[in-house]
């Protein structure tokens, strides 16, 4: 049994699938950070491949490794903000399980913060002396590039790379700000610096930024999406939650594809409007499916041909529900003298969040 001494600094690593990359992470931590002083805190979110259990065998051989294996949460944010209030280390560093995050920068970062030069210590892709020859993914860079400077106007923070996945910052602040951070998606430091009621000092250092050692990337083109949402989320969620406003956009789509089919059906193959509208829906019902599964609800994403196939038959179960709801309360309300199109536009409402409820709970497993 390994590791003793003061508990000074708490390295969160949020996981999905990282089994084969978590001994040998440990490993280079400890090569940069000596023999004490650290935990290694493993968030995982109930990976099939076993990342849970993996961490756990290495916590009964060295006592800094610890585990919360999450069921029924996922995501990066999440993940670390159940990280900041689950240590009692004085400072907290977020980094990816996959060795794309240099571990050499930890010292150096903790001492940056022991000395107060800064609120949180940054490793930054395009920081002058930092890389990316390793990456190999030009349209991740491009769109990385085109995120900070969005982030940028959002926070007000002059920073090279605020979308970063690796940073320390004292538990303390962390711990501060865990009650206004969205904990949505993947970009936690943005979260951060958008939530802070005074403007935050950061302090950069260049990464070298490395190639993924073992599987594969959890990121897909919803980046993209996920980020907008993250701004989205700092700054009208509180008026609108967020998921449920990317729910309502994904519908608004699905209007459109109600009436390209309904428009084809009718016009093209000439066919009964009862036919078409049957096609109409179904397709309009199948688009918004697919589509709320793949950015609504991309951190509880179903995946696998059954687990498809019962969210979709859910999912229509569901929107026939609250189709029904749409037209009891809009023909209610037109009996009661209501002008139609606002009977209509409540109709569409009460059946929205009636949808959006159901699907949340029945569909994608959880509010």
């Amino acid at each position: 049994m390994t590791g003793a001494g003061e508990l000074e600094l708490a390295i969160i690593l949020p996981t999905l699938n990282e089994r084969g990359n978590l001994a040998p992470l440990v490993d280079r931590i400890s090569a940069a950070l000596g023999n004490t002083g650290w935990e290694v805190l493993v968030v995982d979110d109930n990976s099939i491949d076993g990342t849970a259990d993996e961490a756990r065998a290495l916590a009964l051989e060295d006592r800094r490794v610890r585990v919360i294996q999450r069921i029924g949460r996922r995501g990066l944010a999440s993940a670390a903000i159940e990280g900041f209030c689950a240590t009692a280390a004085p400072y907290a560093a977020v980094m990816d399980a996959d060795h794309q995050h240099d571990p050499a920068l930890l010292p150096t970062m903790l001492a940056a913060l022991r000395a107060g030069e800064a609120d949180i210590a940054v490793a930054s892709r395009f920081a002058e002396g930092a890389s990316t020859a390793n990456w190999d993914n030009p349209e991740r860079e491009k769109l990385s590039g085109f995120a900070n400077v969005l982030a940028r106007r959002l926070t007000g923070v002059e920073l090279s790379d605020p979308m970063s996945g690796y940073f320390m910052l004292p538990t303390a602040l962390a711990r501060a700000l865990a009650p206004r951070l969205s904990g949505f998606g993947f970009k936690i430091l943005l979260d951060l610096l958008a939530s802070a009621d005074r403007r935050l000092t950061i302090k950069e250092f260049p990464l070298d930024f490395a190639a993924r050692r073992a599987g594969e990337s959890k990121l897909d083109r919803a980046i993209a999406f996920d980020f907008l949402a993250g701004i989205y989320d700092k700054t009208f969620g509180r008026l609108i939650p967020t998921r449920f406003a990317l729910f309502g956009t994904v519908g608004a789509a699905g209007v459109l594809v109600h009436m390209a089919v309904l428009s084809m059906v009718l016009f093209i193959f000439g066919e009964a409007f009862a036919v078409g509208q049957i096609a109409a829906v179904l397709s309009a019902m199948s688009f918004n499916f697919f589509l709320n599964n793949w950015l609504t609800y991309r951190d509880q994403r179903l995946k696998g041909a059954g687990a498809m196939l019962k969210g979709w038959i859910g999912f229509c179960l569901t929107c026939a529900v609250g189709g029904f709801a749409n037209v009891a309360v809009a023909t209610l309300l037109e009996m009661q003298g209501l002008v139609w199109f606002l009977a209509a536009l409540a109709g569409i409402l009460v059946g929205s969040v009636w949808n959006y409820a159901l699907s949340s709970r029945f569909v994608w497993g959880r509010y």
